[in-house]
């Protein structure tokens, strides 16, 4: 009896179905994002995986959290993964992301992609070796603010003052970018009105109030709140007639007329190939922290019509895209 019931056991665990077998043995990612769900982001970081021979559902599975722009949701979002015994941490698009999950554990390897300064906020201790169970890229969205400023006073030179729209609940924006936008306001002598906005209620009412202060043109700070509006942004600056410029592409492809800032699709890619690194063997330790290098101008010709905008030749000159 004891020798049917081995033998039936071994037949039953030769049928279970090879796939389930082999998802046991799959290391698992975490991959945990400020945002609502974004495809384009997921698709440039499978591929980085793919480019380093990793694909999901064949060799890793990925646990996918998604925090909805709620940073304060983060903390839980990272316990949950710890929880799943995940093999690494993606902290996907913001500082408050991996400070969370530096926060939560010291020996499963972290891997962020973010906009800030990760030595400025504690997250490693130099770029070149960044110690601890922490790595990742730097795309630098939060450090070209000034140079959006410039750029939007080459298209909208007559406008008397520019508004610059942030997150108040961002701690990146004040530490970051906040400073370096009132900087060059200064140095081009221009006026700046700052509009708050943590609610999608309060960002109608920046527009409203931009206006009416007459604000003729608009800086939106890079935070993943904003981000997942990057629609709603588009609408109400067609509806108001505000130029805008915005720190990434994807605000252009949603209707946006500039943006200027590092690929976002190169850092995502590069934080899936830093994550292959470490399912290797690397140690986040030894991996550099790497600063996008790739920064691209991209202008919507469409959107520019419809505000009855002439964009200068320069400006056209130097695009690196031009959206018609």
């Amino acid at each position: 009896m004891r020798r049917r019931r081995f033998i039936q056991g071994i037949a039953a665990f030769a049928a279970w179905p090879l796939a389930a077998r082999a998802q046991q043995t799959m290391p698992v990612i975490g991959f945990v994002s400020a945002t609502a769900r974004d495809d384009t982001r997921v698709a440039a970081f499978r591929a980085g995986l793919h480019e380093a021979g990793y694909d999901e559902g064949r060799n890793v599975a990925i646990e996918y959290r998604w925090a909805q722009g709620q940073i304060e949701r983060a903390p839980v979002l990272v316990a949950d993964l710890l929880a799943r015994q995940v093999t690494v941490i993606v902290a996907a698009g913001s500082t408050a992301v991996a400070l969370a999950a530096k926060a939560a554990t010291s020996t499963i390897p972290i891997v962020f992609s973010m906009g800030g300064d990760p030595v400025k906020f504690g997250l490693v201790t130099s770029l070149n070796r960044p110690g601890g169970n922490v790595t990742g890229v730097s795309f630098l969205v939060n450090l070209m603010a000034a140079k959006r400023f410039e750029l939007l006073h080459q298209m909208v030179p007559a406008a008397a003052a520019i508004a610059y729209l942030v997150n108040p609940s961002s701690r990146t924006a004040a530490e970051s970018e906040q400073p370096e936008v009132e900087e060059a306001a200064r140095a081009l002598g221009h006026p700046l009105l700052t509009e708050k906005a943590r609610t999608e209620g309060e960002i109608e009412a920046a527009y409203t109030n931009l206006i009416r202060e007459e604000a003729r043109a608009l800086i939106v700070e890079g935070d993943p709140f904003f981000y997942d509006r990057r629609q709603q942004l588009a609408t109400l600056a067609a509806r108001y007639a505000v130029p805008v410029i915005y720190p990434l592409r994807e605000y252009v492809a949603a209707g946006g007329l500039m943006s200027y800032g590092t690929s976002f699709a190169a850092a995502n890619r590069q934080t899936g190939i830093y994550v292959a690194k470490i399912l290797k063997g690397a140690q986040p330790s030894d991996l550099p922290v790497m600063q996008s290098t790739q920064f691209e101008l991209v202008v919507n010709l469409t959107t520019a019509k419809a505000l009855g905008l002439h964009l200068p030749d320069r400006l056209l000159s130097i695009a690196d895209e031009v959206i018609e």
